[in-house]
């Protein structure tokens, strides 16, 4: 795990210097505390900021062949490294190291860009093709691992952070409302956008070439689930999908260093305890408590789990004074605004586990794969309405229209009535209308269709969703474009903001491929979600564990301190004409949500949750230590 950055002048001759290259890597130099590097060649430069994982002697970068023909810079890690040596060593390649990294130097000579595809890991990197002149930027399928580019004319900057792209120009970034626009509608920035204009994300899957004085973005990943046929049986697909945990489990405890694990009390991170500890023992945990003063259920339940399951188990305490204290300070570890209070936990527990460890395990992935999130019961079983005859729905629809708050629910009728799937699930994932967003701008800041960019965003993978089910359907979308953009983006930045490498064994390459092709009754049975799932977890652990209401690290308490501090905040937030938010945002209808929700006449506080936390970044944004950026030269 690593931070990486580079600058190349694709369009012309002018040489990186060096001292700009510098600039870029040492904001990045929390992600990688343990050793830089660079590799300049005229108007090629590459940064490197290393946390060292694998091959702690040899595993420096930037990377090359024997020829100094290849060069890589690469942040992550590659799961079946050692099964692509072997292969390679059989194609007469000669390894100078035991990195990771140097498989895809080799791997690139011999299969070209088909390498990425050989891959399974996490991975944001870089490929310098001396020979060619060609540079390759590629996030990993999922987008575990993010990666920042920024196009001036014919220069091109990218990183693993923003900050290292911005440090690279002199202009103070400019804050885009289009993605506040995206922001407030899905409560994430979906690649390839980002908060700043001219900054871009590469989305997950996807390759940015530069070659013969111009550039070229694609889609790299094109899995394209197929169901079964014969369609597995409920035994067989538990033993495989078990097997092939315990394969993931063995590639993602590959470490020279000590391995943790982040344990709240469900059952996702209790299965990723029960099978490391069939390739060790007494492995570290770590879960988020709030002080005596809170009887809180997930510590409780983490501890249960970590005393049957015979764990070295540590529980990080946190009090409200300190969730206010440091609020702006992990706001602005995000780089972009990310409307879910998990941040704050996810920012203590992996400070306190750097403390230990340099790699974590985490349990994200199963909701999204098997369909744990209350949306996808109602897409689930969204055929069963749609079969109802329109003189039963609509007198049912109109009932739930009028009904007081339950917005959820009435978002989910109306996205069930909408033709389109794309569109479909773009109202599913909303948490108000496009229009409504739109009413809350200022006049001349948005593009006529700004909430539809996120379809553009989808575009190419209509195509290769095209044989999954309804709930298949929305969670392929989920697994490329929520997930990576919203939970994994925040785990990154929060866990590398200490220097603590993640590592998520349930978005296995060769996992998420095989579920995928599985029907929506093995994730969602009988009203019973994340099914074949609870099945696995059957084999390992008591039945009195599979019963807990679902939690994760973003428990009621801080959802307390958030609302506290929104309360106490708001109105005055809200009639204050200087609050940033006004900057893009008229005051009226902002505060007519506000009037709304306090009534009890609409439940707004997912919209209002959103304002504050980009109240919040917006002034972290103000002071935030990256703003003395200087300028390139070259």
């Amino acid at each position: 795990m690593c931070g990486i950055c580079g600058q190349y002048n694709f369009g012309s001759q002018a040489p990186v210097l060096r001292q700009n290259l510098e600039k870029m890597t040492k904001t990045l130099f929390h992600r990688g505390p343990d050793d830089e590097g660079y590799y300049i060649e005229g108007s090629l430069g590459l940064g490197f900021r290393r946390l060292s994982i694998i091959d702690l002697a040899g595993g420096h970068q930037p990377m090359s062949d024997q020829e100094e023909t290849v060069w890589v810079v690469f942040n992550g890690e590659i799961y079946n490294f050692r099964e692509l040596r072997r292969e390679l060593e059989g194609h007469g390649h000669i390894f100078r190291t035991r990195s990771d990294t140097e498989v895809i130097v080799h791997g690139y000579k011999q299969w070209g860009d088909e390498v990425l595809n050989r891959l399974n890991g996490m991975f944001g990197l870089a490929i310098w093709d001396a020979r060619q002149r060609r540079l390759v930027l590629a996030r990993d399928p999922f987008g575990i691992k993010l990666l920042y580019y920024r196009i001036d004319a014919d220069r091109a900057y990218f990183g693993s952070e923003i900050r290292a792209v911005r440090a690279a120009t002199q202009d103070r970034a400019e804050v885009d409302p289009t993605s506040i626009h995206l922001f407030l509608r899905y409560r994430y920035t979906p690649s390839p956008y980002t908060s700043f204009k001219g900054v871009r994300k590469l989305a997950p899957g996807t390759k940015l070439i530069f070659e013969k004085g111009s550039y070229h973005l694609s889609r790299w990943y094109r899995s394209k689930p197929v169901p079964f046929a014969p369609a597995k049986s409920a035994g067989e697909a538990k033993e495989e999908l078990l097997a092939l945990y315990k394969q993931a489990m063995q590639r993602h405890l590959i470490s020279d260093v000590p391995v943790g694990l982040l344990l709240s009390g469900g059952i996702d991170s209790g299965l990723l305890l029960a099978l490391m500890n069939l390739y060790g023992t007494s492995w570290p945990t770590y879960t988020v408590g709030y002080g005596s003063g809170f009887a809180d259920d997930e510590l409780t339940d983490a501890a249960k789990t970590a005393h049957e399951l015979s764990s070295q188990h540590t529980t990080v305490t946190i009090t409200r004074a300190t969730f206010e204290e440091t609020l702006s300070k992990i706001v602005a570890s995000l780089e972009e605004p990310i409307a879910t209070s998990s941040i704050v936990p996810m920012y203590f527990v992996c400070e306190r586990a750097r403390k230990d460890v340099k790699v974590a395990l985490i349990g994200q992935g199963p909701d999204e794969l098997f369909g744990g999130y209350r949306r996808h019961l109602g897409v689930r079983y969204s055929t069963l309405w749609s079969r109802l005859p329109s003189w039963v729905r609509t007198p049912i629809s109109s009932t739930i229209t009028a009904l007081p708050r339950n917005e959820t629910l009435k978002r989910g009728v109306y996205s069930l009535a909408i033709p389109d799937r794309m569109r479909r699930y773009q109202n599913v994932l909303s948490i108000l209308p496009g229009s409504q967003i739109d009413d809350l701008f200022q006049d001349g800041l948005l593009c006529p269709n700004t909430g539809d960019r996120i379809l553009e965003c989808w575009g190419d993978l209509a195509d290769l969703m095209a044989e999954t089910d309804e709930l298949g359907g929305i969670q392929f979308l989920e697994l490329r474009s929520t997930l990576p953009d919203e939970l994994l983006m925040y785990a990154d930045k929060l866990s590398m903001a200490h220097g603590l490498e993640l590592r998520v064994p349930y978005l296995d390459k060769e996992i998420v491929e095989y579920v995928e092709r599985l029907s929506a009754n093995f994730k969602v049975r009988n009203g019973s979600q994340k099914w074949l799932h609870r099945q696995v977890c059957q084999t390992f652990l008591p039945r009195s564990f599979l019963n807990r209401p679902k939690r994760g690290f973003a428990c009621n308490v801080v959802d307390d301190w958030f609302r506290y501090a929104m309360d106490s905040k708001m109105a005055e937030l809200l009639m204050d004409s200087d609050s940033r938010i006004y900057q893009y945002l008229r005051q009226a209808p902002v505060r007519e949500l506000f009037k709304q929700h306090s009534s009890g006449r609409n439940d707004n506080h997912k919209i209002l949750f959103s304002l504050f936390l980009l109240e919040e970044w917006l002034r972290a944004h103000e002071v935030s230590s990256y703003e003395e950026n200087v300028r390139v030269d070259a």
